[in-house]
């Protein structure tokens, strides 16, 4: 299964960007779907997840350093997902992937992962 992440680009600092994940393999809406970043040089690491619509805990996380300027959509219409990020910074910077997974997870074992989207925020 591969997704794909799209919607990357070179933005100001302060902008808008409306990342998406989608795949004509799988149902998104039946796995949870997880949003990661890689910044030059660092590790990857998750930005925030959505559960499945069947899953009992129904709460959206996000990491603390996009939180309040993030929010993790689904359009189930067009089986795609999307991260839209507000107010970039340049340490938001980096390479962005989605995952998927059945399981009710957040991780970096999530089973089907998308090439990523390079994000670059710069004056």
């Amino acid at each position: 299964v591969q997704l794909q992440a799209s919607g990357g680009g070179l933005v100001q600092p302060g902008d808008s960007l409306r990342l998406s994940c989608a795949t004509s393999a799988i149902t998104l809406d039946y796995y949870a779907i997880g949003w990661f970043r890689q910044a030059p040089g660092k590790g990857r690491e998750v930005v925030g997840c959505i559960p499945s619509i069947t899953s009992s805990d129904d709460s959206t996380y996000y990491a603390d350093s996009v939180k309040g300027r993030s929010t993790i959509s689904r359009d189930n219409a067009k089986n795609t997902v999307y991260l839209q990020m507000n107010s970039l910074k340049p340490e938001d910077t980096a390479v962005y992937y989605c995952a998927a997974d059945a399981r009710q997870v957040c991780s970096f074992d999530m089973h089907h992962w998308g090439k990523g989207t390079q994000v670059t925020v710069s004056s």
